[in-house]
């Protein structure tokens, strides 16, 4: 089985870490900024840590930004992770308002400052939290399949609201609240965690993938 990913280098992200979970996993990794490689990638992984408005910015200023779209109609496994997979949604209301890649309908959208009990609690969300299926067929059939209640973890102060309740895979719960951990549209899966620092349940999620 071909086990080759292309991973997007768009001037942000945690490459190194992300390669290296991929390669524990079984996979080999092509890091690339070349618009031809992404949009005639097996399978393509969007990293990124930081503002999504940055993160647009970089990847508009090589037109990776179609490259990824031209990927994604392909019917091809796509990756975001963090703010790769913010990315994928319509708009972010980080910083004010910027437009995404629109693959996955939504927006992105503050962590609320309380929990369901009115009491204040920290942002950003730093730390491990278990996951919560939102389908009635719970994880069967994505690359989250087998890994339901496990821990993850996350470190970020906005998620992705999509539009359509069956674009949301995961969530966890933040004193209450319901947080977006996993969104999969069709051949375009994100997850709001690290799965590079996820221990087991990470690198299956990645190996799962892998094998999509």
């Amino acid at each position: 089985m071909n086990r080759r990913i292309h991973v997007v280098d768009y001037g942000m992200g945690n490459l190194l870490s992300v390669a290296r979970a991929v390669e524990k996993a079984g996979g080999e990794v092509v890091l690339t900024e070349d618009y031809a490689e992404i949009a005639g990638a097996d399978r393509l992984l969007l990293p990124g840590v930081g503002a999504f408005r940055d993160g647009i910015a970089g990847l508009s200023r090589n037109g990776l930004d179609d490259a990824v779209r031209a990927f994604a109609a392909t019917g091809r496994p796509l990756l975001g992770i963090c703010l790769g997979m913010q990315m994928l949604a319509s708009e972010s209301h980080e910083f004010g308002v910027h437009v995404g890649l629109g693959l996955v309908p939504g927006r992105v959208v503050a962590i609320p400052r309380e929990g369901d009990d009115g009491i204040a609690h920290k942002v950003p969300f730093i730390g491990w939290a278990a996951l919560e299926s939102k389908r009635e067929a719970g994880f069967s059939g994505t690359p989250l399949d087998g890994i339901s209640g496990d821990s993850v973890y996350l470190v970020h102060s906005y998620y992705v609201e999509p539009v359509e309740a069956a674009d949301l895979l995961a969530v966890y719960r933040y004193d209450g609240v319901a947080i977006t951990a996993a969104i999969q549209r069709e051949n375009v899966f994100g997850c709001q965690f690290h799965p590079e620092k996820s221990g087991p349940a990470g690198l299956a999620t990645v190996r799962r993938f892998l094998e999509s």
